[in-house]
């Protein structure tokens, strides 16, 4: 007899919450060790506010640091302060995305993806990743409001691993995080849009919708270039796109803010 389908309900409970954040940061939340794949995947919603307090501890270290360090030491220390919350996880997944372009089909490319082992590939990702974040935030510093562009960029960049994974189609069979996401109800990931882009507004007014349009457009050019080259996205590639989207919300707000 096939195994009963799972459901992930539409509109999860406030439980929910502390599975998106024992998946997304390293806070000690999940002492019974309840939280597995699903619960994650319930709490999918809550991801564009964790986000957003991942971002806001970071813009709270930056401007802290500045006030008696360089603006340069204050970027790191903000850098700093969302990988430790985090545990790398998004770096992690984009090194490992970035190591898969050393194979030569999509079969080889998923089991280098497998190993977390950091090849040469993996390194200079991150290294290009943690760097222009580090710039980017050295120089809002200095600018009015420019650490909200931290707060829109963990809200956006959260939002949209998880409409990438709701949307579009998956690599690997088997189940995990990647798969259940594709099994969220279909408004859940609109509501996890809108509530990222709604974080990004209040924070940043106009450029936090103009940022979260750009996100969109990068998402939808992320999942189709890894359905081409993968057979579709992969938890991997999904850290790699919110550590893209990051990026992309960081560079908006050095346009906007010159």
């Amino acid at each position: 007899m096939p195994a009963p389908e799972r459901r992930i309900p539409a509109f999860p409970g406030l439980q929910a919450l502390r599975a998106a954040v024992a998946f997304l940061t390293r806070i000690p939340v999940d002492h019974g060790g309840s939280v597995d794949a699903t619960a994650v995947a319930r709490g999918a919603i809550y991801f564009p506010v964790v986000g957003a307090l991942i971002g806001g501890a970071s813009a709270g270290v930056a401007w802290a640091l500045s006030m008696a360090f360089p603006t340069t030491i204050a970027a790191l220390g903000a850098v700093a302060t969302a990988s430790v919350l985090t545990g790398t996880l998004h770096i992690d997944g984009l090194a490992d995305t970035a190591d898969g372009y050393g194979a030569a089909n999509a079969a080889r490319a998923l089991q280098i993806m497998r190993d977390h082992a950091v090849g040469s590939y993996g390194l200079v990702a991150v290294f290009f990743d943690l760097a222009i974040k580090t710039a980017a935030t050295a120089a809002l510093i200095g600018k009015p409001g420019g650490l909200l562009f931290l707060v829109a960029a963990g809200a956006l960049s959260r939002s949209a691993g998880v409409v990438i994974g709701a949307l579009a189609p998956h690599a690997r069979a088997e189940e995990g995080l990647g798969t259940l996401l594709a099994g969220l109800p279909r408004p859940l990931p609109v509501l996890v849009a809108v509530l990222g882009t709604a974080i990004a507004v209040l924070c940043v007014r106009l450029p936090g919708l103009a940022a979260a349009g750009l996100v969109a457009l990068a998402g939808v050019v992320w999942a189709w270039h890894c359905s081409r080259r993968l057979g579709g996205v992969t938890g991997d590639t999904l850290g790699a796109a919110s550590e893209g989207s990051e990026v992309i919300v960081l560079l908006v707000g050095l346009v906007v803010t010159a």
